[in-house]
């Protein structure tokens, strides 16, 4: 087996290695695909489905599909955007995302990807239902009401042991993000910051960190998501 696949995003000729996902190869090649659940160095879930990209005419999610030899992806697309607009607004009135207040604002990514896709206001109506804020850990403020169940805290914040610190309870639309309160009282200040900082939105927040970056110095507020992928292209 060769190497390196080719494939085209939009047109563009791109270049991946065997057995890495769409997503990944395309931030190589300088093609920003929006993504939410998926973290560098996490197994990908597909669960948010933000990265819907289309695979010789298919809708495939970007993170969980893997690049095969001549494959053609669209990525940029009025349809695709479309799609990934509904998606973005329904997990908008999903939850209590209430930026001006929010000790995320300026770094959360989904605030950032409605800029990026010019969302003024959603289409749907507000669903959401108050959910209880937990706040008995002495490092982290567990704030369900802008959780959008990406799942990245409980794959990727693990004891040294590998526990899982976060968790699933319930199903369907009774479903809800839980700390395990004995191993989480364990953990460091470096594991609450990795905590704070895996959480695209502000569901988990640092204790005594809130609005700690004053406007201006935060991450996206001179340069928009998916910008840092896209400079790579343009300085190639």
């Amino acid at each position: 087996m060769s190497d390196t696949l080719t494939f085209t995003i939009d047109g563009k000729e791109c270049t991946a290695r065997p057995g890495q996902n769409i997503v990944d190869a395309a931030k190589e090649n300088g093609v920003y695909i929006p993504i939410l659940c998926h973290f560098e160095g996490l197994t990908p879930a597909g669960t948010c489905r933000i990265c819907t990209v289309k695979v010789n005419g298919k809708c495939m999610a970007a993170c969980t599909t893997e690049v095969a030899e001549g494959m053609a992806v669209e990525n940029e697309t009025p349809e695709i955007n479309d799609m990934r607009k509904v998606i973005l607004e329904m997990l908008l009135v999903e939850g209590n995302h209430f930026c001006p207040a929010c000790e995320k604002s300026g770094d959360c990514e989904l605030q950032a990807m409605a800029y990026r896709y010019k969302i003024m206001a959603p289409r749907f109506k507000f669903t959401f239902k108050p959910r209880k804020l937990d706040a008995s850990n002495s490092k982290l403020i567990l704030e369900r009401n802008r959780c959008i169940f990406c799942k990245r805290c409980i794959r990727g914040v693990l004891t040294e042991d590998g526990k899982h610190v976060f968790a699933f309870t319930k199903r369907g639309s009774e479903i809800d993000i839980n700390i395990d309160k004995e191993l989480a009282a364990k953990i460091t200040d470096e594991m609450a910051q990795e905590a704070m900082d895996m959480c695209p939105v502000g569901s988990i927040i640092r204790k005594e960190q809130g609005f700690a970056k004053p406007i201006g110095a935060r991450k996206y507020d001179s340069k928009p998501i998916g910008s840092d992928v896209e400079s790579k292209a343009v300085n190639k």
